[in-house]
């Protein structure tokens, strides 16, 4: 800019001092302010231009002017094009904070100073049934119609988390949601949500689990009780006392077969899977369930005193001349309990068939009975702990409801699964799925 002045200045003094030469004082004075005059229009027009330049929506045409002008403009130029990389790279950082609360498992809803929703990522969306282009700019509590939220809304101070139900994807399955509010901004809130529909289901398992063992060890605990306050204060004669010592006894087995069965399952979801060094002998193996079915199915069978009824008839196919590669303890107990179960829930006279078959996946060991069968409804939860489909009749066979959770976390840390099959009046069968990487012949 200092260039154009001192050349208009030299222009104003060179054409003043010959008008000053050639005409006189007088002259040389509108000669210099006729030249200011013409520059100073000339400024105008050149302002003027670069005044619309600036006003147009592109600003990155061609400048159709040169020199002094031409600088400013390239000037303005520079300075846009570095606030239009600002506003871009502050878009990115935008963006890419949305995909990052988008991808968040949590909900996240921002509020303005009236509770009006701004935005919301998808999570929330599906959480608490919002419509981001329908409900923008909507009160929450109008949407959310929770009476705890509500109340929990109209409080000043939200330090903790409240749990509602959030929106039902099914009419059987309604989840739970952790909400929490906190401020931001200048009264702006944000509204935290948080599936714990599996920590709520962990609870009720862990309730219902303390409850069933309390129950389980309760009723024996009950019994003996009841028979030692008996011994204790009626005279008895020698063979009533053996009765009552015998029952007892019955009991006490009762209840260590509960404990024992508590710390298998403990010790399964405790340690590692099981690795393949170990060999188990399957003829072997098989030899040991067979011997324990039968004494358990004589045992059963005699349950009436003297009188005598049919035993089962235990079926036992040839055993492959197989190795299994794992726990043996956990194998005998997983093949056991099925075998076992098969023996309590078949009624006298009943068939029980045990085989092993191989599949192109692996290997199966399948026990099928002739008892009452088993409902649809309940197969699904049979696995479960202390789940049972007759409990007068599970505490009669002396079960204790483990027997199939524990067969259940055997064969799936050996890689397989659980499978059962039953029809009501026509028997069950009961599979354990073994890959095929836990076979291999047996050695001589």
């Amino acid at each position: 800019m200092l260039v154009p002045l001192i050349k208009l200045f030299f222009s104003v003094l060179v054409v003043a001092l010959a008008v000053w030469w050639w005409a006189g004082l007088t002259e040389a004075a509108l000669a210099a302010l006729l030249v200011v005059l013409v520059c100073a229009v000339g400024v105008i027009w050149k302002t003027y231009r670069i005044e619309r330049w600036l006003s147009e929506s592109d600003l990155h045409t061609p400048l159709p002017w040169k020199g002094v002008w031409s600088e400013i403009a390239h000037r303005i130029q520079r300075l846009l094009r570095q606030r239009e990389n600002q506003v871009t790279a502050a878009e990115q950082r935008l963006q890419y904070f949305l995909q990052a609360i988008q991808a968040s498992p949590n909900g996240v809803t921002l509020l303005d100073a009236q509770g009006r929703i701004e935005w919301c990522n998808a999570t929330a969306s599906s959480h608490l049934g919002l419509d981001v282009s329908r409900d923008l700019k909507q009160h929450i509590v109008h949407l959310v119609r929770d009476p705890v939220f509500s109340k929990y809304f109209a409080v000043d101070q939200h330090d903790s988390e409240v749990v509602i139900d959030g929106r039902a994807s099914s009419l059987v399955k309604t989840p739970k949601l952790s909400v929490q509010l906190h401020a931001y901004g200048e009264g702006q809130q944000l509204l935290l949500t948080r599936d714990i529909t599996s920590v709520t289901l962990a609870d009720a398992m862990r309730r219902d689990f303390v409850a069933n063992v309390s129950h389980e060890i309760r009723t024996p605990l009950t019994v003996l009780g009841g028979f030692v306050e008996t011994l204790q204060s009626i005279p008895l004669e020698a063979d009533e006392q053996q009765r009552y010592l015998h029952l007892m006894a019955v009991q006490a087995d009762r209840m260590q077969s509960l404990v024992a069965d508590l710390l298998t399952l403990s010790q399964l979801e405790g340690s590692l899977p099981p690795g393949l060094y170990e060999k188990v002998n399957l003829p072997d193996l098989m030899g040991r369930v067979a011997t324990d079915a039968a004494a358990l199915s004589s045992v059963l069978s005699d349950q009436e005193g003297d009188e005598r009824v049919p035993v089962h008839e235990l079926i036992f196919e040839p055993v492959p001349h197989w190795s299994l590669l794992g726990v043996r303890s956990e194998l005998l107990s997983a093949i056991s309990n099925l075998v076992s179960n098969a023996v309590r829930y078949t009624p006298a006279g009943g068939q029980i068939r045990v085989a092993w078959s191989r599949t192109a996946d692996g290997a199966i060991f399948s026990v099928s009975d002739t008892g009452l069968g088993i409902a649809p409804e309940h197969l699904p939860r049979l696995s479960e702990r202390f789940y049972r489909v007759d409990r007068s009749r599970s505490r009669e066979t002396g079960g204790t409801g483990l027997g199939l959770a524990i067969a259940k976390h055997v064969v799936q840390r050996h890689g397989g699964e659980l499978r059962i099959q039953s029809q009501v009046g026509k028997g069950s069968t009961f599979m354990l799925v073994l890959p095929a990487g836990r076979i291999e012949p047996l050695s001589d």
